[in-house]
């Protein structure tokens, strides 16, 4: 069975401040606190190509692939996959927001499946990835709650 996760958070702040932040490829290194470089390889439209760079992992491994994500803003979503797989057969994420009483809801599906060949399989990869959304969420609500509190 492939890999999923399901995540999501209030932020309290207005909806357009969050899509602004969120969407903002080039400052993600800033937003996330794994990547530690963005370089957008192409634009086109709603669609944007680009390669992610981490941070080394515990064991000095550097993790990059190039991935790509078309936003659309009438229905509140972006669509993301992997083009540069790396380790997994594919990685697919879908981002959701809406507005509701207490902010935004941002929200996270991934699906996903791993490489036979890859250092960790589809349950291992689901645990890591469950927890990192979740701190990468709160880091993200912390740092838009504080740009928000700031206008």
């Amino acid at each position: 069975m492939p890999g999923h996760t399901d995540n999501e958070i209030v932020i309290t702040a207005p909806l357009d401040l969050v899509w602004e932040m969120t969407n903002d490829l080039e400052n993600w290194p800033q937003l996330f606190s794994e990547y530690a470089s963005v370089d957008v390889l192409e634009r086109d439209g709603s669609r944007v190509q680009f390669r992610l760079t981490m941070h080394p992992d515990e064991n000095g491994q550097v993790w990059s692939w190039v991935s790509e994500r078309t936003t659309d803003r009438d229905s509140l979503s972006v669509r993301a996959r992997r083009v540069e797989p790396g380790p997994f057969e594919f990685m697919e994420i879908r981002w959701e927001y809406a507005q509701v009483p207490a902010g935004t809801k941002m929200r996270w599906v991934q699906d996903f499946a791993m490489k036979p060949t890859a250092p960790v399989d589809d349950e291992g990869m689901t645990s890591h990835i469950d927890r990192n959304s979740k701190i990468q969420m709160q880091l993200i609500r912390e740092k838009v709650e504080k740009r928000a509190a700031e206008l």
